[in-house]
């Protein structure tokens, strides 16, 4: 029997990394309320390959 609730699971992507022109991807994997916050999810998170704390937000 699965557990019901409004918890999902939501990955986060940087938004600077995309510009920088390096390879590869940061990606983090969080979990959120959808009722709480219905609306994609942004975070400040750290991104290794650029060294620094960049914006992540939530990907489909």
């Amino acid at each position: 029997m699965a557990k019901k609730g409004n918890r999902v699971q939501v990955i986060l992507e940087c938004t600077e990394h995309k510009t920088s022109g390096q390879p590869g991807t940061s990606r983090y994997i969080t979990t959120k309320n959808k009722k709480n916050t219905p609306e994609r999810m942004e975070l400040k998170k750290y991104n290794s390959i650029l060294k620094k704390v960049t914006v992540h937000k939530e990907i489909k």
